[in-house]
């Protein structure tokens, strides 16, 4: 595991093929978190499935699903395989009820 970003009680990993997010993501830190993850993300060589887990991030947060998108853009413009999005029971509502689920392939709730 290797650590990308550490903030307060924010810390994003590299987990194999995980970018693994935990903590407050508030508005303060998004753009570092959001840089972070980029940068591994162009890293990784074109085809590579990854996942993005953010299961620990502790609140609702339209920071950490503002987050995500940009790291899901990154990665399609990478060239790589987005296959799963794990969210938090609170950040699963929020990204229902933006309709995300539609967009991204999140995880089940129930998984």
């Amino acid at each position: 595991m290797m650590r990308l970003l550490e903030s307060g009680s924010l810390r994003l990993e590299a987990d194999g093929s995980a970018l693994k997010v935990e903590g407050q993501v508030g508005f303060e830190a998004a753009s570092a978190l959001a840089e972070a993850g980029r940068d591994w993300l162009a890293d990784q060589p074109a085809g590579t499935p990854v996942i993005f887990d953010l299961s620990g991030v502790a609140d609702v947060s339209s920071a950490a699903l503002s987050v995500m998108l940009e790291w899901a853009r990154a990665a399609r413009a990478a060239g790589l395989e987005l296959q799963v999005v794990r969210l938090s029971p609170a950040l699963h509502r929020l990204a229902d009820l933006a309709g995300l689920e539609r967009l991204l392939p999140v995880e089940n709730a129930a998984a």
